[in-house]
C-alpha cells in the first residue's frame, strides 16, 4: 500500500512538473537587461488642409442698360427709313430704295434708342471659394524595443514588442560537446 501511494505521488509530480516546464529543450533563467532603446518607424499620415476665400463678383442688374435689340427703336427707325428710302428713285430702283432705307432705319433707330437709355448697372456680390489638398505628415510610431541583455557574459540584443524591466528570461539549453572537440582544450 505504501508503494502504491508513493508511486502515485512520484505520478504527479512528474506529472506537474512536466506541465510547467518550458516546451522545448533546456531552462528558463534570468537575463540582466543592459540597455533598452525604443524602436520607431517613420509613417505619413495624409489629412486634408482647406482654405477659403472671399470672391467679389460684378453681375449686370436685370432691366437696366443696353440689352441688345430696343423694338421701339428699331420698328420707328425703319418706318422713317422706308419712307426716305420710297422718295428715292423710280421703278425698281424705288423698292430697293424703300427695303434698303427701311434696314438702315431699323439700324439707326436701335443705335439711336439704346443711346438715350440709362447705362448698365451692375451689383457686387461676394461668395466664398474654398480650394483644399492633401497634406502629408511626418508620424513616428513606436514599434518595440531594442534589447541589449547579458547573461553570464554572453551579451546579445533582440526586439521586444514591450519594454522589460531590469531583466528578462531566456531560454538556455545545454548541450554535449563533441569529444574531440573536449580533448583539444
Amino acid at each position: 500500500m505504501k508503494r502504491a501511494v508513493l508511486f502515485s505521488l512520484l505520478a504527479a509530480a512528474g506529472i506537474a512538473a512536466q506541465a510547467q516546464a518550458p516546451q522545448g529543450p533546456g531552462f528558463v533563467d534570468r537575463a540582466r537587461v543592459e540597455r533598452v532603446e525604443p524602436q520607431y518607424e517613420t509613417v505619413q499620415v495624409p489629412r486634408q488642409e482647406c482654405t477659403s476665400q472671399w470672391v467679389t463678383e460684378q453681375r449686370p442688374v436685370a432691366g437696366t442698360g443696353a440689352n441688345g435689340v430696343n423694338y421701339g427703336g428699331v420698328i420707328v427707325g425703319g418706318v422713317a427709313g422706308g419712307l426716305l428710302g420710297n422718295q428715292v428713285g423710280k421703278g425698281h430702283g424705288r423698292e430697293a430704295a424703300t427695303a434698303a432705307g427701311a434696314v438702315i432705319g431699323a439700324l439707326a433707330g436701335n443705335h439711336i434708342a439704346n443711346a438715350n437709355s440709362a447705362p448698365q448697372q451692375y451689383e457686387q456680390s461676394q461668395r466664398e471659394v474654398r480650394q483644399c489638398r492633401t497634406v502629408h505628415d511626418v508620424q513616428q510610431r513606436l514599434t518595440g524595443y531594442r534589447v541589449t541583455f547579458d547573461y553570464r557574459g554572453y551579451e546579445q540584443t533582440i526586439i521586444t514588442p514591450e519594454k522589460p524591466g531590469n531583466t528578462i528570461p531566456v531560454r538556455v539549453s545545454v548541450m554535449p560537446v563533441e569529444e574531440r572537440e573536449y580533448h583539444r582544450r
